[in-house]
């Protein structure tokens, strides 16, 4: 089933959330709460536009904190706003409730962009290694996880009480899951319940910030996230966590879209 089909089948509604505590542009992220669970390194990487990024240490791997929000790529090379979609031509997105980037733009400093496959892997073949050995988008020093890499992450916490929800070792999504931000839900174990006490025991601070397809959609409904691994010549994995649920649900998913980015240090 395709994203936009699910969204519906579910009933999901976007969050009107906007805006965030950092400044696009040389902004930081050292302002940002972390539950004592978490082990964080704080402004751990920088990107050519100054955007300063935490990281958290989660197992053997370190990530980075929030979205990725770079406007160009390590060697200075532009990475164009989409007004369409694409699947050769680079393109970043302001996710949010807006069908147009310059109303969505306010949401860029705390939720990221969003980029298409051809933004994110800036030309590299698909890769399921550990570490996918893809620079693509990301700062030196940094990659785009492999689905590999994103398998590594979750097994890990599936073997950490502290970050599973009711024992369930499959229920870890709230503990990926920002504190805020998050349509509401009524169960327990899902992201959606009580973020504010009871999410991102982790530290990696997930956001809803949805995705785009010709239109904008699922905006503090879900997160998604790229992986280096693409699925065939139109598809490629993701990775992702929704309100309604409480586990890490993997995807294939057009490469024209567009979703967030998170980096793992090399």
């Amino acid at each position: 089933m395709m994203l936009g089909a699910l969204i519906v089948a579910l009933c999901l509604t976007a969050c009107g959330h906007e805006g965030g505590n950092e400044e696009e542009g040389g902004g930081g992220s050292s302002s940002q709460e972390y539950p004592s669970t978490a082990d964080v390194i704080r402004n751990a990487v920088k990107d050519i536009d100054g955007n300063k990024y935490d990281a958290v240490k989660i197992g053997n791997q370190v990530w980075m904190a929030s979205n990725l929000r770079t406007t160009r790529y390590a060697d200075g090379t532009a990475i164009p706003l989409g007004e369409t979609t694409s699947s050769t031509e680079p393109y970043r997105y302001a996710p949010g409730t807006y069908q147009n980037n310059e109303e969505n733009m306010v949401n860029v400093p705390a939720y990221g962009y969003l980029y298409n496959w051809a933004a994110v892997m800036r030309g590299a073949e698909s890769s399921d290694a550990n570490p996918s050995g893809v620079q693509g988008i990301c700062p030196k020093g940094w990659h785009v996880p492999s689905d590999a890499e994103w398998t590594q992450l979750t097994d890990y916490m599936k073997t950490r009480p502290e970050y599973m929800s009711s024992g369930n070792s499959n229920y870890i999504a709230k503990a990926l899951a920002a504190t805020w931000g998050w349509e509401s839900s009524p169960d327990p174990d899902d992201v959606g319940y009580e973020p504010s006490t009871t999410n991102n025991a982790t530290g990696f601070s997930a956001l809803p910030a949805g995705y785009y397809s010709g239109y904008y959609d699922g905006f503090g409904v879900g997160a998604f996230f790229w992986s280096s691994k693409e699925s065939n010549s139109y598809y490629a994995w993701l990775r992702g966590l929704g309100y309604y649920d409480a586990v890490v649900s993997s995807y294939v998913y057009s490469k024209y879209d567009g979703y967030s980015v998170r980096c793992v240090r090399d």
